[in-house]
């Protein structure tokens, strides 16, 4: 798999251990396996100091064993989906039962605080924000129960969509009121969106969510000098409280959330079983045709 994430055990006399996995995309559903699996998976995953960068790291895991402290992050996967983060956080609290469970909104920096390195290591400051195109209603992009995407409201009257596989376009600064003069208008968004923006130019004033984590998503501000910005972390409902807008179509996050959150870990642990038999079958073919 082509997708990375750092793995990082903190050993009870307070020493860390990293590692990194090729299985990013959905990493949060390993953890519903609980403690014992994810570790027994880390062997042969060691690392010698080298951090995927914010760029790089689709994922992360932090296992604190002597505290008992379980951070992670991902770009993709339930915990980043609006119908099915809370039965995800749910299910992951109930395999930790003991544990502290924490999301990180800034990613691999945020792991790097935890063992005392500098974040720094991790940020990738010369690159330009990854602009994210805006979306008309019936684009492609949009189809299906979960399309993700940002909505963006401007005060009660305009609201616009722009596509989630780029930077947050908060991440644009005040540069992103001029690009949405020419966005399609949404009327009211109710999709399932994973991330958004309410702004009020007048009082200049903006807050912005994100479900999934964004690289130095605590120096926002700095980007909207006169701006009052305000982080809701995952709280979308703040924002649809803010803008008639934005009204999500009504979920089951319950039972039927959970539901789906276990067969796609099923579904995982299936894929994973089969790459491990291919890669066993690997390694003795050779044996076995020397033995014929």
């Amino acid at each position: 798999m082509g997708d990375r994430a750092n793995v990082i055990v903190v050993r009870e006399n307070g020493t860390h251990e990293l590692y990194r996995t090729g299985w990013a995309v959905g990493i949060d559903l390993d953890l519903l396996e609980g403690p014992t699996p994810v570790l027994a998976m880390l062997p042969g995953l060691r690392q010698d100091g080298w951090w995927l960068d914010d760029t790089m790291a689709q994922g992360g895991i932090l296992l604190d064993l002597g505290r008992k402290v379980l951070l992670f992050f991902a770009w993709e996967g339930p915990s980043t989906e609006l119908r099915h983060r809370p039965a995800m956080f749910e299910l992951i609290r109930a395999a930790w039962p003991g544990w502290e469970v924490r999301w990180l909104y800034d990613g691999s920096a945020e792991l790097r605080e935890y063992v005392g390195l500098d974040p720094e290591y991790v940020r990738c400051r010369d690159s330009d924000a990854s602009l994210a195109p805006f979306l008309a209603p019936d684009d492609e992009d949009l189809a299906g129960p979960d399309p993700g995407g940002v909505v963006i409201t401007v005060n009660t009257g305009r609201c616009h969509v722009a596509s989630d596989a780029f930077d947050h376009p908060v991440r644009e600064g005040t540069a992103l009121i001029n690009r949405l003069a020419d966005a399609p208008g949404h009327g009211v968004c109710h999709l399932h969106v994973n991330s958004g923006i309410h702004l009020d130019p007048e009082r200049r004033h903006l807050g912005w969510w994100s479900l999934y984590s964004s690289p130095q998503a605590y120096r926002v501000p700095e980007l909207w000098p006169g701006w009052t910005v305000e982080f809701w972390q995952d709280d979308w409902e703040r924002h649809v409280r803010a803008s008639d807008r934005f009204s999500p179509a009504a979920f089951d996050a319950g039972e039927e959330a959970r539901a789906a959150v276990l067969a796609e870990a099923g579904q995982r642990r299936a894929v994973q079983a089969r790459n491990r038999a291919q890669a066993a079958r690997l390694r003795t073919a050779p044996a076995r045709s020397r033995a014929g």
